[in-house]
């Protein structure tokens, strides 16, 4: 029971790591300090679709799930939780490379924009971070 349970909230971080890195850009409109985490972040998904790496999450909750008696899955946890929601066939090297070019061009358009409002992350007196835009 204990291992299904962590087996399910694996999925659960996975799936809210997933959001993060697609629009966790979003937040640092918002909050200065989001850059910080948000960039490795980015740069982790990148890795993982253009080079086809496995995240060690999914590892993790095979096996967590392998101990709860459940079978575990071959696929990687965008094969078996996203792309079935998104995509009707099975993810292609083309489409992950593809997700992963997406994912950049989401986030460089979000940086890009906080750099063309000319807010800078690392600017502690910035008055962005409460939503007022840059200082003047």
């Amino acid at each position: 029971m204990i291992a299904r349970t962590l087996a399910d909230l694996v999925v659960l971080v996975h799936l809210a790591f997933i959001g993060f890195v697609t629009l966790g850009g979003l937040l640092a409109l918002r909050w200065r300090w989001v850059p910080w985490l948000h960039l490795p972040a980015v740069g982790w998904g990148v890795l993982v679709e253009f080079f086809g790496l496995t995240c060690p999450l999914t590892p993790l909750e095979n096996w967590l799930r392998r101990l709860a008696g459940m079978q575990g899955y071959s696929s990687g946890f965008v094969e078996r939780y996203v792309l079935p929601v998104v995509y009707p066939a099975a993810l292609t090297r083309k489409s992950q490379v593809v997700l992963g070019a997406l994912l950049c061009v989401v986030n460089a358009t979000v940086y890009l924009l906080l750099l063309w409002r000319g807010v800078r992350p690392w600017d502690r007196s910035a008055s962005w971070a409460r939503g007022l835009g840059p200082r003047r």
